[in-house]
């Protein structure tokens, strides 16, 4: 008797969840990035309207690949799409609690000079640290709250 293939679990584990979940969020950037791109050199959109643009194309991209790569979601559109933009806000918020933290904390502090051209800055390490913050306050906001599986 040979073993049949588990249908897919919607809750899969949650380290190749967070694997597809950075995958996502790696494209995200490509997205917005060319996007504001476009907006700016080809359009020739204001600055600012062309990065509003372009992180709205990321944010929905997000969204929709969340929902249904990551996460397998069959929760109403509406619904979890509300949810998704507030965890955005509410994970926004700490990388930039984060980001300030650190910056305040390191006021004053030298550069990191690693070649004659490149140097790190406290407010540069400050923002990695910070995207790492909401990298995993965002993951788990949406794994628990946006495309949680009712029973």
């Amino acid at each position: 008797m040979t073993a049949q293939p588990q249908p897919h679990s919607p809750r899969e584990n949650k380290y190749v969840q967070f694997a597809k979940y950075c995958t996502v969020g790696v494209l995200n950037t490509l997205i917005t990035l060319a996007v504001i791109y476009l907006c700016k050199s080809f359009l020739d959109l204001n600055l600012y309207l062309s990065n509003a643009i372009g992180y709205i194309a990321g944010l929905a991209n997000s969204f929709i690949f969340n929902k249904n790569w990551v996460f397998h979601s069959k929760g109403r559109y509406r619904r979890e799409a509300a949810v998704f933009i507030m965890g955005f806000l509410v994970c926004y918020a700490i990388q930039l609690f984060t980001v300030w933290a650190i910056t305040t904390s390191w006021a004053g502090t030298d550069l990191y000079q690693l070649t004659p051209d490149i140097a790190i800055t406290p407010y540069g390490i400050a923002t990695l640290l910070g995207n790492v913050a909401y990298t995993l306050a965002n993951f788990i906001y949406n794994r628990s709250l946006t495309f949680r599986h009712r029973r």
